[in-house]
């Protein structure tokens, strides 16, 4: 009987099953991106409704009312918040983080078209210009999502373990959200801005591979575990999303120099 199972699983086979994970994993991946598809549509949509003044006392409202301390600072606070307050995240709980930090980092975008909307300049608390136009808009979302696509290809198809750069890259990544931090408290340099800039948009390309190699790890520790692949599907989509934010931001910081 033995002998009889060891000749029958191989044809029905370990191809099949391969098959079938292959399947599995193409299916959480794409559910990962087309929720960051979603995010960016919705980021977008809010920046252009937002930053176009078609509604003059909503842009006033989002941007020069004390609300925008909340969009600015809402999104970091949340995840420091939920890295402690969701001990057992559920679907629900991390789709909802997911929507929020998406909502007020579309938001928060909504400063560069209303600078193109206005033809108007403004300046860093390091005294850099900037300005810029919605060419320079769809330049850096066209390279950042290049990149962006590049990068986690790479982190899919590459045999390499990203682990150990990984982990340096998000404390190192922690230590700019430090140091910028402690900017509002002392006035930065010129160099340090563009320092902090090169630094973030290097660190967010090395995390997009390094997120997408775990998300592969993470499908076939939760493998036939919907609510387990429900939330990794959103905490994936999160991370893309931020750090799709950051290379978008930093690349529109680096062309819209004056």
């Amino acid at each position: 009987m033995n002998d009889f199972n060891r000749a029958y699983t191989p044809s029905t086979g370990a191809g099949s099953m391969d098959m079938a994970v292959n399947e599995g994993l193409r299916a959480f991946m794409l559910g990962v991106y087309q929720k960051l598809a979603y995010g960016i549509a919705l980021a977008g949509g809010l920046a252009f409704l937002v930053g176009s003044n078609t509604f003059p006392p909503l842009t006033e409202f989002v941007l020069f009312s004390p609300f925008r301390l909340v969009v600015q600072f809402g999104p970091i606070a949340l995840i420091l918040i939920s890295a402690f307050a969701m001990k057992r995240p559920s679907p629900l709980g991390t789709a909802v983080l997911y929507w929020t930090i998406v909502t007020l980092l579309g938001l928060s975008l909504s400063v560069w078209v209303l600078m193109a909307t206005m033809n108007t300049e403004a300046a860093s608390r390091a005294g850099i210009v900037y300005s810029t136009t919605f060419i320079t808009i769809a330049k850096a979302f066209f390279l950042t999502a290049t990149a962006f696509g590049a990068l986690s290809l790479y982190g899919y198809t590459t045999k390499r373990d990203l682990q150990p750069i990984g982990v340096v890259a998000i404390f190192a990544l922690w230590g700019i959200v430090g140091m910028s931090l402690l900017s509002f408290l002392f006035p930065p340099s010129g160099f340090f801005e563009t320092a902090v800039t090169v630094g973030v948009l290097a660190i967010s390309g090395v995390l997009v591979a390094f997120d997408t190699q775990n998300l592969k790890r993470s499908y076939f520790a939760f493998e036939g575990d919907e609510r387990g692949l429900a939330v990794m599907t959103n905490w994936g989509a999160l991370n893309f999303f931020i750090l799709f934010y950051n290379i978008f931001v930093t690349i529109m910081s680096l062309l819209s120099r004056r």
